[in-house]
């Protein structure tokens, strides 16, 4: 799933499908975007899948089950953890979690459709597990110095 979702990202939604995607892009006030309605979209493929699929009889049953399955944890990584969307998450220590936002906040570096990079949700590029340790490490190392000097 992981690979559809970056081919999709970046082939369809940053391609014939930007006129969606782009209020995910843009700073706005509204707590609902045009970009929300791929939650529909989806949905409404994995509905389909799971309805024609009579209930695991057919494998398109369980792509449905994959997209769905995707899609809920897209929701929790994405629009809760990284974006803040319901406020009940604080942020987080965990290094995966600190690289796979700062691989996110690349890819929001850009405004518009083509110059973006890191189109993945869950596979971090190694250089940002690396840059998330070293501020692990730098804060872990300023809390030491800091208790020394006391």
């Amino acid at each position: 799933m992981e690979f559809w979702a970056w081919f999709m990202h970046k082939f369809v939604q940053h391609g014939p499908l930007w006129f969606l995607h782009r209020s995910h892009h843009v700073r706005h006030p509204h707590p609902v975007e045009r970009n929300d309605l791929f939650f529909l979209i989806y949905g409404g493929i994995s509905a389909a899948l799971f309805i024609t699929g009579e209930n695991g009889a057919h494998w398109w049953y369980w792509v449905g089950v994959g997209i769905a399955a995707y899609g809920t944890v897209y929701f929790f990584v994405h629009d809760v953890l990284i974006h803040g969307r319901l406020r009940f998450w604080k942020k987080s220590q965990n290094t995966y979690l600190r690289a796979l936002n700062m691989a996110h906040k690349t890819h929001h570096k850009t405004t518009g459709r083509d110059g973006s990079a890191e189109f993945g949700l869950l596979w971090v590029s190694p250089k940002y597990f690396e840059l998330a340790r070293k501020q692990a490490e730098s804060r872990k190392n300023k809390i030491t110095s800091t208790d020394l000097s006391r």
